[in-house]
Parts: structure tokens; C-alpha cells; sequence
């Protein structure tokens, strides 16, 4: 039989190193006929380079719909916006990654190059919103992919979908790892003045040097304590989600994470431990022997080991916290260092009683 993972040229791990990326290999997805394989032909020489440079894709998608329903008891919202498909950032634990196989494309290199975004996105919200009967609560931004990857930048769908909202005056969420969220402090305090915003900075690492093995196109994790502190000091609250808890690899780092976090002006934190649904098991554990041999093994014994004997665990209510020793003790590390530096303050909820549909231009205005 064919096998499922087509590698790239090995390095001293046996996979291939792909300049900025993380993904050793680009597997073919799970809902795919056939099944690619690279054949090593002999002509690669020894002195020729192996690190690969593969350069970003963007394609407009012609959505008909922007807002994503969810009924997960694991998660506080039951919509969101995503304004892009696939993600730039590349961090190789995402949880999203088996998403682009709907597409198609690989989990693996596709997710980090083959990127998918929405123009029509403020026009679609602004329609959703204003149909008769539609009820308000919280939109979160980034639930799937991140509303602020880098080519927000250049696009700045986020930040015009962040401008709707606050016509609406429609309580937001966002969630995010780039430092770029700073950028629209002009729209989010004022609607914190309101409590129509919270943001959630999500921080895996400080070691700077494993980040950039492991989410190479994120913001360094020092400017992620700078973004927490310049939204807090425009009186946004902001929450740290120490995710994913990898066992073995960054658990130790738990204390130091919330103690930093703190100290930049964070109001609260939660966690989740490494999911890895689907193709992302075999991806993070080729990235894994390649970029910590001498921890593979016993990363994975301790993922088995927080997941029931198996290497995932998607029911509700387990996927997010684990079971069993391990993963106790790690909930029981998290909550002691989230009350110990003030982080267990929970965030009130986003009001919905301010939502209005604003006037469209030529509607004429009520008489008083």
C-alpha cells in the first residue's frame, strides 16, 4: 500500500527543513484517493543545499456565510469569525491543521502556505447581523486559525470585521498570538469601556529559541508580554491561555508563564493540553524527532499517558484538560500558580444589551 506521508528530503532526523516552516513532511489528506510518495532518485549531492525555501499562497474564497456556530460544552462561545483558512504562523501542535484536508491539501506544509481568505468578510457580518430575529452574544476572533497571522497585515480583514462589530455594538472576543492585535487598541478600548472586548494572547513558550522551532512565524514570546501589557494598559482586559501544555517539553514552564504574564498586566489564564487529532499526530511527532530527539520518546509516553493509553482523546469534556496522574498533577500545578499571582479573577461576561443594527446610509432617521 502507498504510504500516507510524502517526506521531504531527510535532514540528519531523516525529514527535510523547510526555511521558516515547521512541518517536516506535507501528508496527503485523510479524505483524499490517492496517496503521494517521494522517491529519493540519487542525484542530490551531498554538498547541495537541503533546506527548502516554499513561499506563501493566498486565494480569495467566495464564502456565503461568515459566522460559525459550535455547540462544544468544552469551549465559553457558540460563534465565531475566520476570516483566513490555514495559517502562516505554522505552529506545529495546532489543533486546525486536519481542517485543510476539507480542502484537499495537506495538514502539513499546505496549512502554513496555502492560505485562504474571505473579502466579502464585513459585508457578509454586516448582513448576519442585521436580519430580524438574530440574538447577540460573543463572536470570538481566532477560534480556528489566527485573525492575525501575518498577512492581516497587508489584508486587514480582522481588523474591518472588528470595525462592524463595533457599529453593531456586539460584544468580541480574540484570540491570538501576534503582537499585530495592538495595531486596533483604537477600536477595542473603546469598546472595553463598554465591556464589549476581551482578548486572549496565547503563550506555549518563553524559551525563544524552542518557539521558533515550534510556531516560526509567531511573535516572539517576549512581544506577546508586550502585547498583554499595551492592552491592558489601554484598559482592555486581557486573558493568557497557556496552550498547549505539552508534557515533557514545556510543562516546566507553567509558573514562569503565568508569573510573567501577571506581572505584564494579564486578568486571568487558562490552559489545554497538546490535542492531536487526526493527521497532526504524525506531523508533530516527525517534527518532534527532528527538533528534540533525545525527548521524543518520553514526550509521547507522557501524551499517551494524559490521553487514556492513546495518543488523542476527542470527547467533550476530556480533550481539553486530560485524565488520569499526569495530567492531574499538571491542573493542580496550573491552578496553585494561577492563584498565587492573582490570574484566578474571572472576567465578567461581554454585555449583550447594547447591541443595535445601525442605520444603513440613506435610511432615514427616526423623528423625536
Amino acid at each position: 500500500m502507498t504510504p500516507k506521508h510524502r517526506p521531504l528530503a531527510p535532514d540528519d532526523a531523516g525529514h527535510r527543513s523547510v526555511r521558516g516552516r515547521s512541518s517536516r513532511s506535507n501528508e496527503t489528506g485523510r479524505f483524499e484517493p490517492y496517496h503521494r510518495e517521494s522517491v529519493d532518485d540519487g542525484l542530490t549531492g551531498a554538498d547541495d543545499d537541503e533546506t527548502e525555501r516554499v513561499d506563501t499562497t493566498l486565494t480569495a474564497e467566495k464564502a456565503k456565510s461568515i459566522i460559525s456556530r459550535n455547540e462544544s460544552p468544552d469551549i465559553g462561545f457558540d460563534r465565531s469569525v475566520n476570516p483566513y483558512r490555514g495559517c502562516e504562523h505554522g505552529c506545529i501542535y495546532c489543533f486546525a491543521r486536519p481542517s485543510h484536508a476539507y480542502l484537499g491539501l495537506s495538514p502539513g506544509l499546505d496549512f502554513e502556505t496555502k492560505l485562504f481568505f474571505k473579502p466579502q468578510a464585513t459585508t457578509l457580518l454586516r448582513n448576519e447581523l442585521s436580519k430580524a430575529g438574530y440574538v447577540p452574544d460573543r463572536i470570538q476572533l481566532g477560534a480556528n486559525t489566527d485573525c492575525y497571522q501575518p498577512v492581516e497585515k497587508r489584508l486587514r480583514i480582522t481588523r474591518g470585521v472588528i470595525e462592524v462589530l463595533a457599529d453593531f455594538q456586539h460584544p468580541l472576543g480574540i484570540t491570538t498570538k501576534n503582537h499585530l492585535v495592538t495595531r486596533d487598541i483604537d477600536l477595542l478600548a473603546p469598546m472595553a469601556e463598554r465591556d464589549l472586548s476581551v482578548v486572549v494572547i496565547s503563550i506555549t513558550t518563553l524559551d525563544r529559541q524552542l518557539a521558533r522551532a515550534m510556531e516560526p512565524r509567531a511573535s516572539t514570546p517576549s512581544r506577546r508580554l508586550d502585547a498583554i501589557r499595551a492592552l491592558s494598559n489601554a484598559g482592555i482586559p486581557v486573558i493568557v491561555s497557556v496552550a498547549p501544555i505539552i508534557p515533557g517539553l514545556t510543562d516546566h514552564e507553567i509558573e514562569a508563564i503565568l508569573e510573567a504574564s501577571a506581572n505584564a498586566g494579564a486578568r486571568y489564564a487558562h490552559y489545554s493540553m497538546l490535542r492531536l487529532p487526526h493527521e497532526l499526530k504524525e506531523l508533530f511527532k516527525e517534527w518532534l524527532v527532528a527538533e528534540r530527539p533525545e525527548r521524543a520518546e518520553r514526550v509521547m509516553s507522557l501524551v499517551r499517558q494524559i490521553r487514556g493509553g492513546k495518543e488523542n482523546d476527542a470527547r467533550f469534556g476530556h480533550r481539553i484538560a486530560g485524565e488520569g496522574p499526569v495530567a492531574q498533577i499538571l491542573v493542580d500545578r496550573f491552578r496553585l500558580a494561577r492563584r498565587r499571582f492573582g490570574l484566578d479573577r474571572k472576567i465578567g461576561p461581554l454585555r449583550t444589551d447594547l447591541f443595535k443594527v445601525p442605520p444603513k446610509p440613506g435610511d432615514q432617521l427616526t423623528l423625536i
